[in-house]
């Protein structure tokens, strides 16, 4: 009887557990609703002479207004000479949070940088979704290639957490017009899909990348998504123009992007992934 008893209870907890996970789906996986620095308008932490950048406002193929910051090299034969980077951000964030991102990208780097807040983050309309999401992503890209400037310049995508599933699948789509994918830190949801309308199949879009140069940027300490998803997606990855992992001991979920050498791993991947085509290769740097 105590068997059975406790059976039924942890039945009841399943069932109950996934009913709340069904149904709430979108408010965890989109939490922008309910935090109200995800909802707010930011504007950059940089003036425009520091990083000179206009706002833009897309309107996508299901008539939603989102809103992204292009920040262009201030030379236009600079600019058009220059890798542009889409920056996809994660669920808790929104373009305002991106400073650091765009400071590295721009400044160091010498990239152009378009920062994308996706429906319902920012003061971008709508609500959020995966199906939503993934056209806001698809409306960016499609800017960027029909840009008077831009549209000739080598495409970045960079994604973290959310933003990671974001970019794969928009490189997936778009394998033609994407140069280099790098993710940092992004989650599999393969393993909980038969209760969830939010799918982010990542395992099978990564596979389906062929042509594009990737780096897995992975904090060993994060305890939100654990290190087993990215080495699962990195181990998927059958992409033939190289790819690289790397492993940050002391990042965990959020701060893995301020550990010592994050940015010059990215640096000397996109020298080789970039500026050097013919030396593709597979890295594995611990």
């Amino acid at each position: 009887m105590v068997l059975l008893e406790s059976i039924l209870m942890g039945t009841t907890i399943a069932i109950g557990g996934g009913s709340l996970l069904y149904y709430y789906q979108n408010e965890l996986l989109y939490p922008a609703k309910y935090r109200k620095k995800s909802r707010e308008f930011i504007v950059p932490k940089f003036s425009d002479e520091e990083i000179p950048y206009t706002e833009v406002i897309l309107t996508t193929k299901d008539k939603v207004r989102i809103r992204a910051f292009l920040c262009k090299r201030k030379n236009d034969e600079e600019a058009c000479q220059r890798p542009t980077v889409l920056a996809l951000h994660g669920n808790r964030g929104n373009i305002g949070k991106q400073s650091s991102i765009a400071r590295n990208f721009y400044q160091n780097l010498k990239c152009n940088i378009m920062l994308l807040s996706y429906r319902g983050y920012g003061s971008s309309d709508g609500i959020p979704s995966e199906e939503g999401i993934k056209i806001d992503a698809q409306t960016a890209l499609d800017y960027i290639k029909q840009h008077p400037i831009l549209h000739g310049t080598k495409l970045i995508l960079y994604g973290s957490s959310l933003g990671g599933a974001v970019a794969i699948d928009l490189a997936a789509k778009n394998e033609d017009e994407v140069d280099a994918l790098i993710v940092e830190n992004t989650f599999l949801i393969k393993y909980i899909t038969f209760i969830c309308t939010q799918i982010w199949p990542s395992d099978e879009q990564i596979k389906k990348i062929k042509k594009i140069p990737i780096l897995f940027l992975s904090g060993k300490l994060d305890a939100l998504v654990s290190q087993q998803q990215m080495k699962e997606l990195y181990e998927l990855s059958n992409t033939l123009a190289g790819k690289e992992w790397k492993e940050f001991p002391y990042g965990n979920h959020g701060n893995t992007i301020t550990q010592p050498c994050y940015w010059n791993v990215i640096e000397e991947f996109l020298l080789w992934a970039i500026f050097d085509k013919n030396n593709k290769k597979e890295m594995n740097n611990q």
